[in-house]
């Protein structure tokens, strides 16, 4: 069945009116086709081989709407390679810039943080490794 329609339609759209076709028949519409009792009888009654018949005849009253996409009112302006250029270089100023002011911001913000531990009090030092060796002699004199 599908054969005779592959230039036409595809398998789903042959599915899809076979199949309203068949809910047509089984509602009471009209056979498109003069077939004789005997037909019938052979058919079974039944609503989809009927459909096929007056498929494969070319009486069905059936469309296939495709959309097409719409096409666009813009027109799309090609750069030449300097305007290409041109925006690559501004883009990587503005990202330059963006990342001196990150810099700037976390040099103040450690700024305000020493301010601050200024005002409170004492600022602790890291250990260093000679200051514990002057502490152990210290102990071991005492003893």
């Amino acid at each position: 069945m599908l054969e005779q329609f592959e230039d036409k339609f595809t398998k789903y759209e042959v599915a899809r009116i076979l199949g309203a076709r068949s809910l047509q028949l089984a509602m009471d519409a009209p056979v498109l086709l003069k077939m004789s009792k005997e037909e019938e009888e052979d058919l079974n009654y039944d609503t989809l081989r009927i459909a096929e018949k007056e498929l494969a005849s070319g009486v069905l009253p059936i469309t296939v709407k495709r959309p097409l996409p719409k096409k666009s009112e813009k027109q799309v302006k090609k750069l030449s390679e300097k305007e290409i250029k041109e925006k690559l270089d501004e883009q990587a100023e503005k990202e330059k810039k963006e990342i001196e002011k990150l810099d700037e911001t976390d040099s103040e913000i450690e700024v305000d943080e020493e301010k601050k531990i200024k005002e409170q009090g004492e600022i602790m030092e890291m250990a260093n490794p000679e200051d514990e060796v002057e502490v152990e002699e210290e102990d071991k004199e005492e003893i």
